[in-house]
């Protein structure tokens, strides 16, 4: 059985996205931007149910899907959404000693990873999840 194109090309797009994202969050390493990629996504799972985390799951880019999912616990409590300086105070706060997560880090990342995905398919998904999923992935947002 032939593979997938999007798992055959997996590690290609990993690469790109990251180096956009080092550029982009002006950042020296890949370890800095990996800690920020993980650390956006991680921010919107914690406010998403088990079923929803598995449908938006679906819609990233398999190694950022793999990042999404990896260390997640099913029964943990879903956060309320909140609001972006909330979200933003989160993300730095990811292994904080060692985050240089910009004020923008959210908008960047969420802009990068659009790139990549199928964004009228994300932009339908987001209109079904909590309130504060939309500005979440909002690449325009404006801090």
């Amino acid at each position: 059985m032939p593979m997938p194109l999007e798992i055959a090309h997996a590690s290609e797009v990993y690469e790109t996205t990251l180096l956009a994202l080092k550029d982009d969050l002006d950042l020296t390493t890949r370890n800095q931007t990996y800690t920020v990629l993980e650390a956006v996504l991680v921010v919107f799972r914690r406010r998403l149910s088990a079923a929803e985390i598995l449908r938006f799951a679906g819609l990233l880019p398999p190694v950022a899907r793999a990042i999404f999912v990896a260390g997640w616990d099913e029964h943990e409590g879903q956060e309320v959404f909140g609001c972006r300086e909330d979200w933003t105070r989160e993300v730095k706060g990811l292994r904080q000693h060692h985050n240089f997560a910009p004020d923008d880090a959210i908008r960047v990342v969420v802009a990068t990873l659009r790139r990549h995905m199928d964004e009228a398919a994300l932009d339908q998904l987001l209109g079904q999840l909590p309130d504060g999923a939309v500005d979440y992935w909002s690449a325009t947002f404006v801090s």
